[in-house]
């Protein structure tokens, strides 16, 4: 990688700053073909509606995002969505990971997938699980990192176009607790 990327936490006072951005961002990957929920073509308005509501859910305290800039301009982001439940206090969900088709490559996704992965040791989740479109690229990222895939699921979601694809699921495993108990448990 021979960009200097930086990578940010986004707190509840900074993402209204960033909407507009961040909608710029996801309207660039969804024309790229990401399937990450959002059909095409997707217009300014429904981005942005879709990052004021993530902004929100910043100000509740359980979600963490982060966002990656070359030369100052937003270029990637990913969330990590811990479980609220008692019983799944040892997990959180990664959730959006998308860079800017003009900046992949360059290591930025491993980059933002760092910087959650370190969150998600330090608030004690040790079982990371997301899912992704079948075949794609990024299942070779996750694959990478040290990611498992645990199976697919036929016709999940819809690529931009409308087009079915199958989804599938991997797991990460940040901490052994095989010998602990889960945090605000007993052994």
């Amino acid at each position: 990688m021979n960009t200097h990327v930086d990578i940010e936490i986004v707190s509840a006072a900074s993402g209204p700053l960033l909407v507009p951005e961040l909608a710029a961002l996801l309207i660039d990957v969804v024309e790229h073909d990401a399937s990450i929920g959002f059909l095409a073509p997707l217009g300014m308005d429904a981005a942005r509606r879709y990052w004021q509501g993530v902004v929100e859910e910043l100000t509740h305290g359980n979600l963490r995002m982060w966002v990656a800039r070359v030369n100052g301009l937003v270029v990637g982001t990913v969330q990590l969505d811990p479980c609220p439940r008692a019983n799944g206090r040892n997990r959180a969900e990664v959730c959006k990971l998308m860079v800017h088709s003009g900046s992949r490559g360059q290591g930025i996704a491993s980059l933002l997938m760092a910087a959650l992965e370190g969150c998600a040791r330090k608030l004690d989740r040790g079982l990371l699980y997301l899912d992704t479109e079948a075949g794609s690229p990024a299942e070779k990222l996750y694959q990478s990192l040290g990611y498992t895939r645990v199976g697919t699921v036929p016709d999940y979601a819809a690529k931009p176009d409308g087009t079915l694809i199958a989804t599938a699921y991997y797991y990460k495993q940040l901490i052994d607790r095989s010998l602990s108990p889960m945090p605000g448990g007993t052994v």
